[in-house]
C-alpha cells in the first residue's frame, strides 16, 4: 500500500515522502497514529501543493534575507564603551551588544546569528559576519567609539 507520510517515521520515511509499506502497518499504526495518510490521487495532489507553497515560502525568505544582507552590508553599526589606554576596552563587546544596537537601528537580527570569533576588545571599526539564512552571509562594520 502507498502512504504519504505527514511526519518523519524513523526507519521508514520522511514528512511528504510516498512510500510502499505494508497494508497492516498502515491500516494498525501509521494511520491511528496520524503519521501517514493513504496515497490517493487526491492526496498526492494536496501534497504536491504543499510543496509547491513550501518552496515558494523558502524562496521570499532567501530574497528577503538577501535584501537585509545587502542593507547590512552598506550599514555601519557605532557602539559606545569604556575605554583605557592604547584603545583597550574596559570589557568587550558581544554578539549581544551589537545585536541590541541593530535593534535600536529597527533590524532584528538573532544574537546568534552574529557569527562573532570572539569578543570585540578595542576602539575602532570590525568586520563582523552575520549569517542571515543558510545560503546567505553578509558582513557588518561595527565601531567602537570610546565613551
Amino acid at each position: 500500500m502507498k502512504v504519504i507520510f505527514l511526519q518523519d517515521v524513523k526507519g521508514q520515511g520522511k514528512k511528504g515522502e510516498v512510500k510502499e509499506v505494508s497494508e497492516g502497518y498502515a491500516r494498525n499504526y501509521l494511520f491511528p497514529r496520524g503519521l501517514a495518510t493513504e496515497a490517493t490521487k487526491g492526496n498526492l495532489k494536496t501534497l504536491e501543493v504543499r510543496k509547491q507553497s513550501e518552496e515558494r515560502r523558502k524562496q521570499q525568505e532567501k530574497e528577503e534575507a538577501e535584501q537585509l544582507g545587502k542593507r547590512l552590508e552598506q550599514m555601519t553599526v557605532v557602539i559606545r564603551a569604556k575605554a583605557g589606554e592604547g584603545g583597550r576596552l574596559f570589557g568587550a563587546i558581544t554578539s549581544k551588544q551589537v545585536a541590541e544596537a541593530l535593534a535600536k537601528e529597527g533590524i532584528e537580527i538573532d544574537k546568534r546569528k552574529i557569527e562573532l570569533e570572539e569578543p570585540i576588545r578595542a576602539l575602532g571599526v570590525t568586520k563582523v559576519p552575520v549569517r542571515l539564512h543558510p545560503q546567505v552571509r553578509a558582513t557588518l562594520s561595527v565601531q567602537v567609539i570610546e565613551e
